[in-house]
Formats: structure tokens, sequence, C-alpha cells
């Protein structure tokens, strides 16, 4: 059976949180870091503390944060495998609302990291609900929006995602992709 696929971006195909914390380490050698193992809740401003937080923003708001963020691994390697296999894979990601550098480089990633024909397979939305498919792959484990989806959630497995198991969705990794979504 065909599938259309919506692969969320930052955490899913980009590593924001391993970009993250490189340009924390580098710019900021004399403050504490959450190692990514030791990670909890999607917002990482939040668990940083609080007179941190303009540090925190100006990293992944700045020029060329979401542009230089490296791919996780297996991940471009599975999205062109689900494509010679026919099925429709788009990312679908949400913009920042601080979206000034975020949109442009979202283009600039998949351009640099998969070529320039799959920059017509990006949606990006605020709202994912409103984006018809029959999977949707995110790290956040709460998507709300206009709309009933109609798409199956299925969580890409993140340390800062674990601790909240509470409607047990499916969930995977550029490991165990092939038997959660074509049951090999």
């Amino acid at each position: 059976m065909i599938m259309r696929i919506l692969v969320d971006m930052d955490g899913v195909i980009a590593d924001f949180e391993g970009g993250f914390l490189q340009r924390w380490r580098d710019q900021h050698p004399d403050k504490s870091y959450i190692p990514i193992a030791d990670r909890r809740g999607f917002y990482i401003q939040a668990q940083y503390p609080e007179d941190y937080a303009p540090d925190v923003r100006a990293i992944f708001q700045a020029p060329g944060f979401f542009r230089d963020l490296p791919p996780i691994p297996g991940g471009l390697d599975a999205l062109r495998e689900l494509d010679a296999l026919d099925h429709e894979v788009f990312i679908c990601s949400s913009p920042l609302a601080h979206y000034h550098n975020c949109v442009l480089e979202k283009y600039l990633w998949v351009d640099d990291q998969l070529g320039p024909a799959w920059i017509e397979r990006v949606v990006l939305t605020r709202d994912k609900t409103l984006i018809h498919a029959d999977i949707l792959i995110d790290d956040r484990l709460q998507i709300v929006g206009r709309e009933a989806p109609t798409w199956e959630h299925i969580v890409y497995d993140q340390p800062y995602n674990r601790a909240d198991t509470g409607d047990l969705k499916r969930r995977l990794t550029w490991e165990t992709w092939r038997a959660v979504l074509l049951g090999e």
C-alpha cells in the first residue's frame, strides 16, 4: 500500500539538539549545559535556567543555525528509500514564530541535504493538522490544531519525549523505521 508520509524536520531528520548543544558550548563555555541524554520536555529553553533564556533563544534564532544543522544519521537515507518504494514523502515542519532566518534556512537545508527536487516536498505550517496524510513522523508528543488529523502520529524517539507515555503512540528511530512503517 502506497502511503503519504509527513516527516518533521527538527529533531527527526535535522539534529536540532546536537546543533544547539555544539553552539551553546562554543559560545558559552563558562555556562552549564544539558547533555542530550538528560534533556526532558520538548522546549529546550524550558530546561535551562531562566536567566539563560535570552542566550538560548539567540542560538536558534541566529543566522545559519537551521541551515547548518547536521542530519540525524539514517534519516535522509530512509526518506530516499521510502521515495524509491513510491511512497509520497513530504517534509512537514513548523517554523519558529520568530521566523526571520528559520524559513529560508529550512529550504536551504533541504536543498543542501536532499537536493533541489525535494524543495517541492517541503510543507511549512504552524498547524500540521491541516495537512492530509497517512502518517506524520514527529518528535513532538502532542500535535494540536484546527482539524482532527487524518494521519497517524508516529513519535520519533528522542530523550526529551520519553518521559510522557500518555497515549502510547507508536515510536520509531531511523534504525527501526522499516519494522514500524513497513512491517519488515
